[in-house]
């Protein structure tokens, strides 16, 4: 049964111009593609349809989840939500993969490797050093935490580690009380949340694909198990582009 418990959207943000590029991006900040607005701005439009109003938002700290956010919240009529973001929502670090062509390094370390680093549960990529401009204890916004917790190169095992005392502490709580929550974030954020509330195993994790730009909407009951989740919008362009996630390496 369901008592006062909220409702929950998350959302990947739309394509940013790495996506475009089919580049690793990771923690490196990138500007939505007019499609990623186009992309964000439907999402709003598809949320409203659904006639979900949010009393809360979350996101990460990177440019591309906090623009689709406001593009969302715009279309909505609700600019004025309060929105939390937090680094623990960030995209997984890619490690020394990030900027890199996922079809080139394809090409260069095999086809089985690179898929390991893409979508094994606990195999991370190459670190980088802390002398790079990706290691984020060189980016400004990540200045006033402890170095140690920043990553050199993360697997979804670690981001599912930093994820979910993010939502135990920040947004369990919320729900519980029946607040409706918005969580705007990243492909791998988003997988590593969507593991946990669907009871999702290590194995099958690695076929699952969170395309950009489409709400997947959670109903739970009042001991925050999930009794629904679906995707909103058009299920058939919604599953086409689940799959083209899913081909991205490939050559």
């Amino acid at each position: 049964m369901t008592g006062v418990t909220g409702t929950l959207v998350i959302l990947r943000h739309g394509e940013s111009t790495w996506n475009q590029q089919n580049l690793f991006t990771g923690w490196h900040d990138v500007p939505l593609t007019d499609k990623g607005v186009a992309e964000a701005t439907t999402a709003g439009h598809t949320i409203a349809a659904d006639g979900v109003q949010f009393d809360v938002a979350h996101t990460s700290v990177l440019t591309r989840a906090t623009a689709t956010c406001q593009l969302a919240l715009a279309a909505m009529g609700q600019e004025w939500l309060p929105v939390q973001r937090h680094w623990r929502l960030n995209e997984r670090h890619y490690g020394a993969l990030q900027g890199l062509d996922k079809k080139a390094t394809t090409k260069l370390h095999g086809a089985e490797q690179t898929h390991l680093w893409r979508r094994s549960y606990d195999v991370p990529p190459p670190p980088v050093g802390t002398d790079s401009p990706e290691h984020p204890v060189n980016d400004a916004r990540y200045r006033l935490l402890p170095p140690d917790v920043l990553p050199a190169t993360e697997c979804l095992a670690d981001v599912v580690a930093r994820v979910l005392p993010y939502w135990h502490d920040a947004v369990a709580p919320q729900l519980l009380v029946g607040q409706n929550v918005l969580i705007v974030a990243h492909g791998n954020s988003l997988r590593a949340l969507l593991m946990h509330l669907e009871a999702v195993s290590r194995d099958d994790i690695a076929d699952l694909n969170i395309p950009t730009g489409v709400p997947r909407r959670y109903r739970f009951d009042d001991s925050l198990h999930v009794i629904d989740a679906q995707y909103l919008g058009d299920q058939e362009a919604i599953a086409a582009a689940a799959a083209q996630v899913a081909t991205q390496s490939r050559v």
